[in-house]
């Protein structure tokens, strides 16, 4: 049976990570993360971060007692009339308080200087410049730390934050589309729309919550895609847009392509060799960002493949851009072949399947581009994390299995 203090402990601590996921989509690139300041078993103030660059989450909540709003008890509001603020309160905080200045101060000297007495830490944070310099900066100064309440859960508010942190390369989740039968597109490149609308919206929110959303050069040459967010519930209260990354070995992006006018930064990653003044110039007149990296031959695997003989860029070249660019979340949205290539590189966290009610046949396109597998030992194995209806529709949620 759970003590009355650890009962009380995760009690607050789920009401810190309600609130963090009210930045779920807003956030990028900093993680999501929520703060209830308690005193006498109430809730005195409460804060989330909202957007990179303004305060963060514990900062906002002793913004909000001290200004003396929405404090919950009579009891609360009378000693914040008196001056009391956060003195002796407890904070309960979804990832440690920060303890270097980045765009803002550090939020452990704000609880020090407001004289909270105790802190309550979901988890500590994974980034190397905070890792565990905040809990101690807080135990320096006299301040009781308790940590581990509910991580799991806290966890989850941040998987490619804290990826992105242990392991040098944001978390990349690719999105496909496909017929009963395993088919993307029909023979001659049509897809839409292979899926309903119910799935369509789900994706806006896939894309909502992204950093970035990865494609190759063959697929905006064929479907000029927009790549973007457009549902009107998602954008209401959020103007982001997640980067759209391209990749484009020989630089082939058309300056006339529908993304460049709409808002939101395209990134477009091409090949140094076939760098060509006057179409970088055009591109990025446009608006456009062009990077030229590294390209590689196919590896033994592809050659047999001979739409793979091509020069292609170096796919750990790539990660390191998007990791450069502190992309937290990448959703890749492209065709068979780089998903593919991806796949096999060992960059695939995670596969979001949508799986519509219909055939297409066999002269239809394959879901993955995979050359070499050549018997069942060498399949890629999944593990299926989530199957659910979506409208028509089912998603399917997978991992690759070790």
């Amino acid at each position: 049976m759970l003590t009355e203090t650890k009962r009380t402990d995760e009690y607050y601590m789920a009401q810190a990570i309600t609130l963090a996921k009210k930045g779920w989509y807003t956030t990028h690139p900093n993680p999501r993360v929520g703060c209830v300041l308690v005193r006498d078993e109430q809730i005195i103030a409460q804060g989330w971060h909202q957007y990179a660059g303004q305060g963060h989450a514990e900062v906002n909540a002793l913004a909000q007692i001290q200004a003396g709003d929405n404090v919950q008890s009579a009891a609360a509001k009378s000693a914040t009339a008196k001056g009391a603020a956060a003195k002796g309160a407890t904070a309960y905080v979804t990832l440690e308080p920060c303890s270097h200045f980045g765009k803002t101060p550090p939020c452990s000297n704000a609880l020090i200087d407001a004289g909270v007495k105790r802190v309550v830490v979901a988890m500590t944070d994974p980034n190397p410049l905070v890792a565990g310099n905040g809990i101690k900066r807080l135990q320096e100064n006299g301040i009781e730390v308790s940590s581990g309440v509910l991580e799991t859960e806290a966890r989850a508010l941040n998987p490619g934050f804290i990826q992105r942190m242990e392991t040098q390369r944001p978390r990349i989740r690719c999105k496909m589309a496909m017929s009963l039968d395993g088919r993307t597109a029909m023979a001659n490149g049509e897809s839409k729309w292979i899926t309903a609308a119910d799935a369509r919206e789900d994706v806006q929110r896939l894309r909502a919550e992204s950093s970035a959303i990865l494609t190759g050069i063959g697929t905006v040459i064929t479907d000029d895609p927009s790549m973007n967010v457009r549902s009107e519930k998602l954008l209401k209260g959020n103007e982001r847009q997640p980067e759209r990354v391209i990749l484009d070995t020989q630089l082939n992006m058309s300056a006339q392509a529908k993304m460049l006018s709409l808002p939101g930064q395209t990134i477009i990653l091409a090949g140094q060799e076939y760098a060509v003044q006057e179409k970088i110039d055009a591109l990025e007149k446009q608006g456009a960002q062009v990077h030229l990296l590294a390209t590689q031959e196919p590896s033994a695997k592809q050659k047999p493949s001979a739409s793979s003989a091509k020069q292609s860029l170096s796919l750990d070249a790539v990660m390191s851009v998007l990791t450069q660019r502190q992309y937290n979340d990448v959703l890749l949205e492209a065709g068979a072949t780089l998903t593919g290539a991806m796949l096999q590189a060992g960059f695939v966290d995670e596969l979001i399947i949508y799986m519509a009610p219909h055939l297409m046949g066999s002269d239809a396109r394959g879901l993955f581009n995979l050359p070499g597998l050549d018997s069942m030992a060498e399949r890629i194995n999944l593990s299926i994390q989530d199957i659910r209806a979506v409208g028509r529709d089912y998603r399917i949620t997978a991992t690759i299995k070790a």
